[in-house]
Parts: C-alpha cells; structure tokens; sequence
C-alpha cells in the first residue's frame, strides 16, 4: 500500500511540475516574461522588446512592449516574498517617451536586486531603461541609440512646445546620469552630433563604447548578469539577517 501511494505521489508531482511549466510557457508567450530559478534563487525576467507602447496602440504585426503590463508586473515581483531579484533583458527600437521613463523610475525605485542586459539594441528612450537597474551589462555587439527627444503628430508652433520638448529632454538626462556614471556633457553631445544619423542628429554607440562613456557598467553576457544578480541576492539576504551591520 505504501509503495503504491508513493508511486501516486510521485505522478502527482510530475503532473504539477509539467501543469507549471506550461503555464510559465504560457506566461512567456503571452507577456515575455518567465521565472528563472535553482535551489537558491529565484529571478523573474523581464524581456523589453521591439517598441515601447504607451498611450496609443501600436499597428498589428509589430512587436510591442506594452507598459499597463509591465507596471504591475513589476509591483508584484517587489511585493513578492518568493522572487529574490529581477532580470531586465532589452532589445528595443525606443518607443513612446512618457510610458519608458514611467517603466524606467519603477524599476529604479525598487528595493529588489536588479539587472539589465542589452542585447542587440537599447535604442531612444531604452537607454535610461538599461540604466535604470542597479547593475547593467551590455554585449559588444549591441548598439544604442543616443539622440533628442523627438514628437510626432501636431506641433503647435509656438515656444510653449519648444519647451516642453527641452524639458523633457532634461528629465531624461538627469535620470540617465542620475543612475549611471555618465556626465550631462556626455549625453548632451552624444545626442547633439550632426555627423552620424541621416537627417537627424545623435550618436550610435557600440557595446564598448557605452561603457566607455560611463552609460552601461560593464561588458558581458548572460553569464556575467546572472552572476552579478546572484551577488546582489546574497549580499541583500546577508543584509537582511544582520540588519545591525547594515547600520
């Protein structure tokens, strides 16, 4: 009877195991987003992909970030007491300027360990996205896109649009600076050089070149991320059971 019952157990937990891993296929598919985890450690990834969507829909077939899904996504992984750090994975053409920098300050005004890797692109506004986190790797042959803030749509020809356009690029300046080692000057000419884009100005960057300029941390891969997030986890645990040291 005993081993019977534990031939039972052991294809109930089989059956749970298959039941969550399609459900975290189905999380991956629907949001790209999954959980990463061993006996240690548990990640939630967050994948930041193609075009930044904000207040508008984007036309169908492109591939879109839609931030009404990442903002509570994030909520819940900083309120979680199962997931012990969060791994931010970008490979993105830029987007709508408001709904980045909002994604962009939740992810920076988290308490959790995080990490961003750049992989392929983390053009426009992804460049204050893959700053946001506490440590940010990018792979050499990853590009980014530094340049101005740029509107579509109506413009109203008066200097009250002028300002609003150079304010917003302040902000975006500051928060780029304010969490990387970059200087205003830097950014500032980065996206002022007339000699790099077509009919436009700015700079783009290699992966070396952004760590170069203070923007990025480090080169390095998958890998090198997981290895700084798991750092982070353990020195956040060991942080939590001595919190007088922490003093």
């Amino acid at each position: 009877m005993a081993e019977k019952k534990t031939e039972k157990e052991k294809y109930t937990q089989a059956r749970e195991a298959e039941e969550a891993r399609q459900l975290q296929l189905e999380n991956i598919a629907n949001s790209a987003t999954g959980v990463a985890e061993n006996k240690r450690e548990r990640f939630q990834c967050i994948s930041v992909i193609g075009q930044i969507e904000g207040h508008y829909l984007l036309p169908e077939g492109q591939k879109a970030t839609k931030y009404e899904q990442i903002i509570p996504l994030l909520v819940s992984i900083e309120e979680s007491e199962d997931i012990d750090g969060l791994l931010v994975i970008l490979n993105t053409i830029g987007g709508d300027v408001e709904a980045g920098l909002a994604l962009a300050e939740m992810i920076a005004s988290m308490t959790k360990p995080t990490v961003s890797l750049v992989l392929g692109g983390g053009h426009s506004i992804g460049v204050p996205l893959a700053t946001a986190a506490k440590r940010s790797f990018i792979v050499p042959s990853a590009t980014m896109t530094v340049h101005p803030v740029r509107i579509s749509g109506m413009v109203v020809g008066v200097p009250q649009s002028f300002r609003y356009m150079s304010e917003m690029q302040r902000r975006i300046v500051n928060f780029i600076c304010e969490h990387s080692q970059a200087t205003p000057e830097t950014v500032n000419k980065l996206m002022m050089r007339p000699d790099q884009l077509a009919t436009d100005c700015g700079s783009i960057i290699e992966g070396r070149d952004a760590v170069e300029y203070g923007i990025i941390d480090e080169v390095g891969g998958l890998d090198q991320a997981l290895c700084a997030l798991r750092q982070m986890v353990k020195e956040s645990k060991r942080q939590s059971k001595n919190p007088e040291k922490q003093k």
